[in-house]
């Protein structure tokens, strides 16, 4: 459908563009783990039930995109916009799964509490870049989606809503590998950023 609507000339055709970014990422995220982690493989590898605030965020940028295009449709053919919206998806898409790749095995879409005989610490390719570049990744690629859309309420409200998740995501997750790996991660830490603006992760007392 998403290709379909591409090869029209309507403001769809930017909602085109929409779906199939969508439908690339979430079936790109069940076949990377495929390919990486085949043994914590299973349905929820697609993400497609990340959560009920996730599916809530779609939804509120359909209806956005769809009000708007009746009321401004002006508003839904900038194709300039879309196309800079387009470059942060597919950025941002591509930034992810590279890490998700570089990670092997070491990567779960569940933040893991105990650590496996084959769990090492990543700092390699994006890792040398960035602390957390999938969440770099989907935060970009997020907020992409709406720039796509010409969806200037939901741009907003996807980057609060995407930074806060992501800034208490890194914070647990942190803590788990400092238990994990010690001083090697707070090494680590010291020298990478996270990647994302303004979150500098948890904070270590010394």
């Amino acid at each position: 459908c998403g290709l379909l609507l591409s090869a029209g000339r309507s403001a769809w055709c930017h909602f085109g563009w929409y779906m199939c970014s969508l439908s690339l990422f979430h079936y790109s995220e069940y076949l990377v783990t495929a390919i990486n982690n085949p043994r914590s493989l299973s349905l929820d590898s697609f993400l497609l039930n990340h959560s009920f605030e996730y599916n809530l965020a779609a939804l509120s940028s359909w209806v956005e995109f769809t009000l708007e295009k009746l009321l401004f449709p002006e508003l839904k053919q900038i194709t300039w916009l879309s196309t800079v919206g387009l470059l942060m998806v597919i950025f941002g898409d591509c930034l992810r799964k590279a890490a998700m790749l570089t990670a092997g095995s070491n990567f779960n879409h569940i933040v893991q509490n105990e650590k496996s005989d084959t769990h090492t610490l990543v700092t390699s390719g994006v890792y040398g870049w960035f602390r957390h570049p999938s969440y770099v990744g989907w935060f970009y690629w997020s907020i992409g989606t709406q720039v796509l859309l010409c969806n200037p309420i939901c741009v907003v409200g996807y980057a609060l809503a995407s930074w806060r998740f992501f800034r208490e995501r890194i914070e647990e997750e942190e803590i788990t590998l400092i238990h994990f790996f010690g001083e090697e991660y707070l090494e680590y830490k010291r020298k990478v950023p996270s990647g994302l603006p303004f979150i500098k992760g948890v904070k270590v007392e010394l």
